[in-house]
């Protein structure tokens, strides 16, 4: 029986890179390291457990082989558990964070953001806040990009791997147009006619959810990057769309705007994730935005439903 030896963190995080990059050279571009290292890195890992971890033969890219793959859940759980282990112990050296840098959806509801950041400063008066109100994938991008260290976003991207994600809400929204416009006017919307009419639909800044359409029922779109402007472009009854409720609770009262009945999708909830980087876990003030943030949605959703 050969004498095992536990392999370094710094050459897993190598081995896992080859996987997660698909090739020697695209690791090596990642971890800013020579593909003579990661060859080397590779190697060693597999001598010190006594078995091959990817195919040398027959591919033009590394494929793990059945012991590989049989590990491969393994070594992602350490490599994790070390990047808690180090995000722990900055916290607990640095205490409060220098800056809470938060990139938020414009879904959210003014009525939970607001309330929520004065309680915020009263409870941290000395930590500084950055806020950016994105929408669609710029809220991610804000992560990406290290403008943000927390990010309440919307639609979930599964090509973020490095992002740690929570659901924390969700936010009801619903089809609406102005009196005027004829599908307001229709006894009854029949399948397909949404079709017919101007849809206003809420683009990316970003170009992270480039190609992707969220709730997209009309080939005839206007793409605005602002919800206020769609807002006003659908009280001047240019096109319907989907609103947050809260966002039109006045106009649907006062019948500026009318909630229409569609066949297709009368409603719908648009989740909302906390997303943030798995090597930079949140401090004490961004853990305490998270918690009230989650129990403020749940109260605003009971109060409204």
């Amino acid at each position: 029986m050969p004498n095992l030896v536990t392999p370094s963190l710094d050459h897993l995080r190598i081995v896992l890179a080859v996987v997660e990059e698909g090739s020697f050279g695209g690791a090596a571009r990642k971890l800013g390291r020579a593909v003579s290292v990661v060859s080397y890195a590779v190697a060693q890992v597999e001598a010190q457990l006594d078995l091959v971890l990817f195919e040398r033969e027959g591919s033009r890219k590394p494929v793990l082989t059945k012991n590989g793959r049989a590990l491969l859940a393994d070594m992602q759980i350490i490599r994790e558990d070390s990047e808690a282990l180090l995000a722990r112990v900055r916290s607990l050296r640095q205490g409060l964070e220098a800056e809470l840098a938060l990139a938020v959806d414009v879904m959210v509801p003014g009525q939970v953001l607001a309330p929520l950041l004065r309680a915020f400063q009263e409870r941290y008066p000395r930590v500084p806040l950055r806020l950016h109100i994105e929408a669609l994938g710029a809220v991610a991008a804000s992560l990406i990009e290290g403008r943000a260290s927390l990010a309440i976003a919307g639609p979930d991207l599964p090509q973020l791997g490095d992002f740690e994600r929570e659901v924390i809400g969700a936010v009801e929204m619903v089809p609406v147009a102005a009196p005027s416009h004829p599908l307001a006017q229709q006894a009854r919307i029949a399948p397909g006619d949404t079709r017919r009419h101007l849809q206003l639909v809420l683009t990316d800044r970003s170009t992270l959810t480039q190609g992707h359409d969220f709730a997209v029922m009309s080939p005839h779109t206007w793409r605005l990057a602002d919800l206020g402007a769609k807002h006003a472009l659908l009280r001047e009854g240019i096109g319907w769309g989907s609103m947050p409720r809260d966002a039109v609770h006045g106009d649907l009262a006062d019948g500026t705007l009318v909630a229409l009945d569609l066949p297709e999708r009368r409603m719908m909830s648009y989740h909302l994730l906390a997303l943030w980087r798995r090597d930079n876990r949140p401090g004490p003030a961004a853990l305490w935005v998270l918690e009230e943030l989650r129990t403020r949605l749940a109260e605003h959703a009971a109060s409204t439903a």
